[in-house]
C-alpha cells in the first residue's frame, strides 16, 4: 500500500520556483529516490534532491530547499511561468 503527504504551493520565488508548505521534517521518512513522486498542477516529478544536486537545465525537480521545506523547480528556468505553478495548487508526495 502506498504513503501519500498532501500539501500546497504556499508562495512562489524571485526565481519561478514553487515552495510548498511541505517541511523537511515532515519529508525525513519519505523515500528519496524514483520510488517517490511529487505532483502538482498536473506536472510530476519523481524523486527529492538536495540543494547541492547536478540535475541539467530544464528539468523539473523537487529539491529540499533553503526555506525549510519542498521546492518544485524547473532548472534554469520559471517553474511558475514554464508550468504555470501558482500559489495555492495542490502537491501531493507519494512512494
Amino acid at each position: 500500500m502506498s504513503s501519500r503527504i498532501s500539501g500546497k504551493v504556499v508562495s512562489i520565488s524571485e526565481t519561478g520556483d514553487a515552495i510548498t508548505d511541505l517541511t523537511h521534517d515532515q519529508l525525513s521518512d519519505v523515500p528519496q529516490d524514483d520510488r517517490t513522486s511529487i505532483e502538482c498542477s498536473g506536472h510530476t516529478t519523481l524523486g527529492i534532491f538536495s540543494l547541492d544536486h547536478d540535475q541539467p537545465e530544464m528539468t523539473y525537480v523537487a529539491i529540499l530547499g533553503k526555506s525549510g521545506c519542498l521546492e518544485l523547480s524547473l532548472i534554469g528556468d520559471s517553474a511558475a511561468k514554464f508550468l504555470g505553478l501558482k500559489v495555492n495548487d495542490k502537491v501531493t508526495v507519494k512512494w
